[in-house]
């Protein structure tokens, strides 16, 4: 095969090249004395294996690092690797079944022990365990074995031709763990490493001194980081909790804080802040879609735990699609864009609106429907046969929970929806939950997005690069999360289709970019616009804040936000 069809958008280069110290800030590592960054969700655990949660992956950034990421263009950068493999390097095997990474001699872990290819297979073993729940397993889709020729060499076979085959050990979501902290943690056991999993042992620019979960980490720099000179700061605060306004105020307002993560806030509100002059709000689009998952099994709490918000029960009205494409032909995108993003938001029907080549022409949603609606529902035979405004079938009404993390924005789109859904006869009950909690992956707590004891719940999520294909295969059939999972799962809304993982499998084994886009297109449409369990309301920018004196921040809507935090640094007055 030739290159041209080895897909994953661009590679930046395939030696690696240390980043320049940008504007000639040269210096002794830990010069510029702390460095404070806020996100109103704050962390619940730094293991991007035990939480799917931004907040989790974005602030175990700092400390665990994977052999290679993406950059603010979307291009992927070797980082423990010594190259990034192609086929025209021969990294890449040319039937595409095998890529081999060389990894980089000079790394260290931060205890001073030397990093190997041992800790790259280990952590495919982690991840791969069958008695465990990765959060991201979807990343090893199609992974037969990793082998280590030598200390510095792995090499990942797959089932089939992987013309994209970027999806293990690359990106934030998919770093390194050490195989001797994490040894006695495979499987089932996982969860229970509190120590690892609090404080993991890495390669990044700083090390774990103090965690308190959902509130505060501290950070020292890393004295056996690769670069000399990095990083600037000698310790880093990361402060979670609060909410948006409360962190955009600690940047833009005060400049208490340095670093505000998602402001998730409405545009006027943002400006307003910046009047204060202490700092200045950045904001990229990529593909950060705000939407709803509706829940396909049955969340009931007379149901047994362990049995509830699982396949063996279907949901007793959301599985009937006619509900589920009423629900979204009620919501009018347009004004929830206008409240809550403005020109930093725009209405979608697609989960992948980005990049341009896997946006579907899918805009029958943006206009909203209420006649429509109702008339659906008539059809599928849900009527208010009381007279009480809640329609019903067969004894169940047609009576939902809609869950979501604790932000103004969301609970104004709650109130919305609430409305409009109330306007066809359906009856809502809102719930806000504290984003840590929520986004957290705790498998003892009933409150997670990943366990949906709900009916509807509402959130936004995106994938490190370019390419989805590791994001769709979150919704193949059997990585809903469950109880011998740990609840740990990417299909959050239990869908299984095996027409859609066949066309995954079609996705994985296509090079030639446009049909991979067609392919890709395809997928989005059987969970959005085809069946409704996802309905995608607006396609946000990230929006976050940094104070001026911080210099050599690079928004990245590809990757980690915190992906260049090495290069960071105060600037002079």
């Amino acid at each position: 095969m030739k290159m041209k069809t080895l897909l994953m958008g661009a590679i930046a280069s395939t030696a690696f090249a240390p980043f320049a110290l940008a504007d000639g800030h040269e210096g002794e590592r830990g010069r510029d004395g702390d460095v404070k960054i806020i996100y109103w969700q704050a962390p619940s655990i730094l293991n991007p294996f035990l939480s799917g949660g931004t907040k989790d992956v974005e602030s175990a950034s700092l400390i665990i690092e994977p052999l290679a990421r993406y950059n603010e263009k979307g291009e992927m950068l070797p980082f423990l690797a010594s190259e990034v493999p192609t086929v025209a390097n021969g990294g890449v095997s040319e039937d595409l079944t095998q890529i081999t990474w060389k990894l980089r001699d000079d790394i260290v872990w931060s205890d001073g022990s030397p990093f190997t290819s041992a800790d790259v297979k280990f952590t495919a073993e982690y991840c791969m365990h069958p008695e465990g729940g990765c959060a991201q397993g979807a990343k090893f889709d199609g992974v037969t074995s990793v082998e280590t020729p030598d200390d510095h060499t792995v090499v990942v076979t797959f089932n089939e031709p992987k013309p994209n085959p970027y999806g293990p050990f690359v990106g934030g979501e998919s770093p390194i763990i050490q195989a001797a902290q994490f040894a006695d943690c495979l499987g089932a056991k996982a969860p229970e490493c509190t120590d690892a999993n609090f404080g993991p042992i890495g390669t990044g620019p700083f090390v774990v001194t103090e965690f308190r979960p959902n509130d505060v980490i501290t950070m020292a720099a890393n004295e056996n980081y690769r670069e000399e000179g990095k990083p600037a700061f000698a310790s880093l605060t990361f402060k979670g909790g609060g909410d948006a306004t409360a962190a955009g105020r600690s940047v833009l307002e005060t400049g208490e804080f340095d670093y505000a993560w998602n402001l998730q806030l409405a545009p006027d509100v943002i400006a307003k802040m910046e009047e204060g002059g202490k700092g200045v709000a950045i904001a990229g689009f990529g593909p950060l879609v705000e939407r709803l998952e509706m829940n396909l099994t049955n969340p009931s709490p007379d149901l047994p735990e362990g049995e509830r918000s699982t396949v063996a029960h279907p949901h007793p009205f959301l599985s009937d699609e006619r509900v589920r494409r009423a629900l979204s032909m009620a919501i009018d995108r347009a004004l929830l864009t206008e409240v809550g993003y403005g020109k930093a938001g725009e209405p979608t029907c697609n989960l992948v609106p980005a990049p341009a080549i896997y946006n579907s022409d899918n805009t029958e949603c943006l206009t909203q429907d209420l006649d429509g609606a109702k008339a659906l529902l008539d059809e599928a035979g849900w009527t208010d046969s009381d007279g009480d405004g809640v329609r019903d079938k067969d004894g169940v009404k047609l009576s939902i929970l809609y869950q979501t993390s604790t932000n103004a924005v969301r609970q104004d789109f709650q109130a919305l929806i609430k409305d409009w859904w109330q306007q066809i006869g359906v009856e809502t009950e809102l719930r806000n939950l504290d984003a840590s909690v929520f986004f957290g992956g705790d498998p003892g707590s009933p409150d997670t997005f990943q366990k949906f004891y709900a009916d509807v719940e509402m959130y936004a999520n995106t994938f490190n690069g370019t390419d989805p294909q590791t994001y769709l295969s979150a919704y193949r059939c059997g990585n809903e999360p469950k109880p011998d999972s740990q609840w740990q799962g990417e299909n959050i809304n239990r869908f299984c289709d095996p027409e859609y993982d066949a066309l995954l499998d079609e996705l994985a084994r296509t090079g030639d970019i446009d049909k991979r886009g067609e392919i890709g297109r395809k997928l989005n449409d059987m969970i959005t616009k085809d069946s409704m369990v996802i309905v995608p309301l607006v396609n946000r920018a990230r929006v976050s804040a940094h104070s001026n004196s911080l210099g050599g921040v690079v928004l990245n809507v590809w990757d980690s936000e915190l992906w260049n935090v090495a290069d960071w640094y105060r600037k002079g007055e």
